[in-house]
């Protein structure tokens, strides 16, 4: 296969593989597993770029925040994700190093604090349903709700959690800047977490907004601005299934991007799993005309050299 441009938006399983177990040296235990394939398709030839998920992360940080809020500071959700940027990065890009390093490899891997701009006008800031952060009891729902004006729900008879915006990525500031990268030959990790959300005000500026982005939205975006070859989403499962987990479950090798927005009109996929991904990479073959491929960390590099993964088409 000749050189291809190909971006990667790993998830949530690449970091964390355990519930149980997620310190930080697990979690880089975690990423050095999805980063040995990685590394076998950057020994192939391919450039890549990395978008990375971090809602866990962001998780832990809120917690720590919490149990600190007597004696420390808040830390508002854009900071939040910038943190997990860097902290993850530095995993990756470890992770990666050490792998290129078994193969004989030498590349610059660099990690771009990556802003994403959102519109203030979003319809998900007057309507918020993105939970994030721990279960809480109704007290302490109610004293963030006054105090710090959160959006809390109850959720499912489990507590109270926060709910934030999760508004549509329009642009990523810096895609020219990891364009930049990829043309020095570095492999780039860009758009951890969907982003850091920002606005750009009547004055020219950028503010941050407490809002989570979609990474595999904001992902597809970086895809279309580098004109990659290739988009890649890494999940929990090899290929996408219709009638996931019933006795009728169906698994897809190939289909057309108008196939799957008949599969998504079906219901076959589930809001806030399997649905973002496939719009995601229909955004993405729609804009370019290339390939999007969904499998999961295991099979990156079958995926592209063997019958792995499912691959959506023009």
């Amino acid at each position: 296969m000749d050189s291809k441009l190909i971006v990667i938006a790993i998830g949530g399983n690449s970091l964390i593989e355990d519930s149980k177990h997620v310190t930080v040296s697990a979690q880089y235990e975690a990423a050095s597993k999805t980063a040995y394939h990685i590394a076998r398709l950057i020994r192939e030839g391919h450039r890549v770029v990395i978008v990375h998920g971090n809602g866990p992360q962001v998780g832990y940080i809120l917690l720590r925040a919490e149990y600190a809020r007597k004696i420390l500071h808040a830390v508002p959700l854009d900071s939040c994700v910038a943190d997990t940027q860097g902290a993850i990065g530095y995993q990756l890009q470890r992770a990666l190093d050490n792998e290129l390093e078994k193969l004989g490899l030498r590349r610059d891997v660099a990690t771009v604090v990556t802003q994403v701009l959102v519109d203030d006008r979003d319809p998900s800031f007057a309507n918020p349903t993105k939970p994030i952060g721990s279960f809480m009891q109704k007290e302490e729902a109610e004293y963030h709700r006054d105090n710090d004006g959160w959006s809390v729900v109850e959720d499912a008879g489990r507590g109270y959690r926060r709910v934030v915006a999760s508004p549509k990525p329009l642009a990523i500031v810096e895609s020219g800047t990891v364009r930049k990268l990829l043309d020095s030959g570095s492999i780039v990790i860009a758009a951890g977490g969907g982003g850091i959300p920002v606005v750009r005000g009547d004055d020219g500026l950028l503010y941050g907004r407490e809002a989570v982005v979609d990474k595999d939205l904001a992902a597809a975006i970086l895809a279309k601005d580098l004109k990659a070859d290739l988009f890649v989403i890494s999940t929990a499962v090899e290929k996408v299934c219709l009638n996931y987990n019933k006795p009728d479950e169906k698994r897809l090798d190939t289909v057309s991007s108008q196939e799957a927005k008949t599969y998504m009109a079906q219901g076959h996929f589930a809001p806030g799993s399997m649905l973002p991904k496939i719009q995601a990479i229909v955004d993405f073959v729609d804009t370019t005309g290339n390939m999007g491929l969904i499998t999961d960390p295991a099979h990156l590099y079958d995926a592209l050299y063997a019958d792995a993964g499912t691959k959506v088409v023009p």
